[in-house]
């Protein structure tokens, strides 16, 4: 089982569980939107909803149906990943291998080979992808004469990458590859489109339950395009580092002198992982819209645990639990949950919204009636 059928099966649990139900083998036809909802003809029914949001990847029927944009640029390679058997796996050199013509990767384990060829993606979804096209682009790529007896497994993709310019047309949205798609390079692709679904999800729920604050569907867009756009630029510049020319080798020097320095690595480990990912929600403090860290509660509770119900977090460090009072009025959409905590970062309060981002920060003495402005801005109007 590969890590997207493992996510797909605990979500697709949790969906059921919830009362949500699964159609297969039903292609949508037809999606017409008013000031009313949405009605969406599939499989030959008709299904109306206050909203739609399209999650059906790269090639979506829902974009096209609704009308979104899909702009970008074109490939430049066509890449595979396959599982093989060799009849002389030593003719190829271990790691990543750079060529005049493309790429290949020989990882430790056996049989697996990754390779890149700067066709302009001519090839991928073209033709059927056969041992004999295997073998003929390794034997070019690699310079030798390398033998592949027998084919398990084998994908292609390229390094298109291209994004929507909204996320939102009226009441239909979309997520995931539907809104953007890149080369799989770094691995982004599956948190990039859990983090749209995380930020829309809180939003979606709080809309439909009558308790968002105006305009809050609109922080959709803003919040996750900008994000979507750095990892397309992002999955750019790794293909310009790979790219066969003269000018290639030098710019790959100049890229690992600068992993070689500590803030080069860190630059780069926070861009994978995430952790740089950044909403401006027009406040200075330093860790107001990135994701919370995962603070640690003296009885080995975690942040997340407290995050599972989709509730919003007042994280009250201060030891007279000052803000204990102003949460309440929220107790429905925000849950309370006094310190301490392990390594606070000098911090006595934050707001953290359902999907993990910070929404408000102060440090000891924190005021209650800024948090009081910031958890009406995310979570609405307080109760009596």
């Amino acid at each position: 089982m590969t890590s997207l059928e493992a996510v797909t099966g605990v979500l697709e649990e949790r969906a059921v569980a919830l009362g949500a139900r699964i159609v297969r083998d039903a292609p949508l036809e037809a999606v017409d939107q008013d000031g009313d909802g949405v009605l969406a003809r599939a499989g030959g029914r008709e299904y109306r909803a206050r909203r739609l949001v399209g999650c059906d990847g790269g090639r979506s029927t829902v974009r096209r149906l609704a009308g979104f944009d899909f702009v970008g640029t074109e490939p430049l390679f066509t890449g595979y990943v396959a599982r093989v058997a060799f009849e002389d796996p030593d003719k190829l050199h271990p790691g990543f291998n750079s060529t005049p013509t493309g790429m290949y990767l020989r990882t430790p384990f056996e049989g697996h080979l990754g390779m890149m060829d700067f066709d302009g993606g001519a090839f991928d979804r073209s033709q059927p992808l056969t041992r004999d096209h295997l073998q003929t682009v390794l034997r070019r790529i690699s310079g030798t004469d390398v033998t592949i007896n027998e084919v398990h497994l084998a994908s292609s993709f390229t390094d298109r990458a291209m994004q929507t310019s909204t996320y939102r047309n009226g009441r239909v949205l979309l997520a995931g590859d539907a809104a953007h798609i890149h080369s799989p390079l770094g691995g982004q692709g599956l948190n990039l489109g859990i983090g749209d679904a995380m930020n829309l999800g809180w939003k979606l729920a709080a809309t439909l339950h009558g308790t968002a604050p105006a305009n809050l569907l609109d922080t959709y867009t803003a919040e996750r395009h900008p994000v979507g756009a750095a990892v397309l630029d992002w999955s750019r510049a790794q293909v310009a580092t790979m790219n066969p020319g003269p000018n290639t080798p030098a710019l790959r020097r100049l890229v690992h002198n600068l992993l070689r320095t500590i803030d080069g690595t860190t630059h780069v480990f926070r861009t994978t992982s995430g952790l740089a990912h950044h909403h401006d929600l027009g406040d200075n403090q330093p860790t107001v819209g990135f994701t919370a860290p995962d603070f640690r509660f003296g009885d080995g509770t975690h942040l997340g645990d407290l995050l599972r119900e989709g509730q919003g977090v007042a994280l009250d460090l201060t030891a007279a639990q000052s803000l204990r009072e102003t949460a309440a009025h929220w107790q429905d959409r925000i849950r309370y949950a006094p310190g301490p905590v392990a390594n606070d970062l000098g911090l006595g309060a934050l707001l953290i919204r359902p999907d993990g981002v910070v929404a408000w920060a102060e440090g000891p003495g924190p005021d209650p009636e800024a948090f009081r402005r910031a958890a009406t801005r995310w979570f609405g109007a307080p109760t009596a």
